[in-house]
């Protein structure tokens, strides 16, 4: 098999305004360490809010999407814009509240939320190609949020499996490191920070989702 392609989408620097940090972390290696490569992405917008980071509180500053992201990348990132289906063989979206923030407004409205369109556009193209997507945590939801009918897991969170549902998806309750694989849209998911968890956790559930987005390639 050729080394597979993958392009990440990231949404900031940070569990409770951005990307969240470990998962992102650990997609990346996963990737690498399944024997592929990547390319990072993110939206050059502002995030939502700032959020400090040991206290919780919403900060009085601006900060955009593609430079905090651009922390985790080592600075090797590029606009979503300029990112083309055709090039990658599958895409990959780690989770954290970023995605639920700036990626979507899905922390706000729930099923009544739109996802930023360069994201679903990303989304739609991928699928349109018959090519796989993987998504941790709480990015599942836009990816039931722009397919309809799509199958995915978040964990065990009611509401947000309520939510899922009331777009049309269909939702399957995970324990750590479990995958739900939807294969109408070559979809693989796992819960990740969904749950109570530890970094290892985390590892166990990209490198699985890794594995499993190589596998429908």
């Amino acid at each position: 098999m050729k080394t597979p392609k993958v392009a990440v989408i990231l949404a900031g620097s940070g569990v409770y305004d951005g990307s969240e940090i470990h998962e992102a972390t650990m997609t990346l290696y996963a990737i690498l360490k399944q024997g592929g490569t990547y390319d990072i992405f993110a939206p050059n917008i502002n995030q939502h809010h700032v959020i400090n980071h040991i206290t919780g509180a919403v900060m009085e500053e601006t900060r955009n999407v593609l430079v905090e992201s651009a922390r985790i990348a080592r600075g090797q990132i590029k606009d979503i814009t300029q990112l083309a289906a055709s090039d990658f063989d599958a895409l990959i979206i780690p989770g954290g509240f970023g995605v639920a923030k700036n990626l979507s407004d899905f922390a706000f409205k729930g099923s009544e939320s739109i996802v930023l369109s360069s994201v679903s556009d990303v989304i739609k193209a991928f699928v349109d190609q018959q090519k796989p997507i993987g998504a941790l945590c709480i990015s599942p939801a836009i990816l039931a949020n722009v397919l309809e009918g799509a199958t995915v897991t978040i964990g065990q969170d009611e509401g947000i499996a309520n939510a899922i549902k009331d777009m049309g998806g269909h939702h399957e309750i995970t324990n750590h490191g479990e995958v739900v694989i939807d294969k109408k849209y070559k979809l693989a998911t796992t819960p990740c920070y969904m749950l109570d968890a530890t970094i290892i956790d985390i590892a166990d559930g990209a490198v699985n989702v890794v594995g499993a987005v190589f596998e429908m390639i």
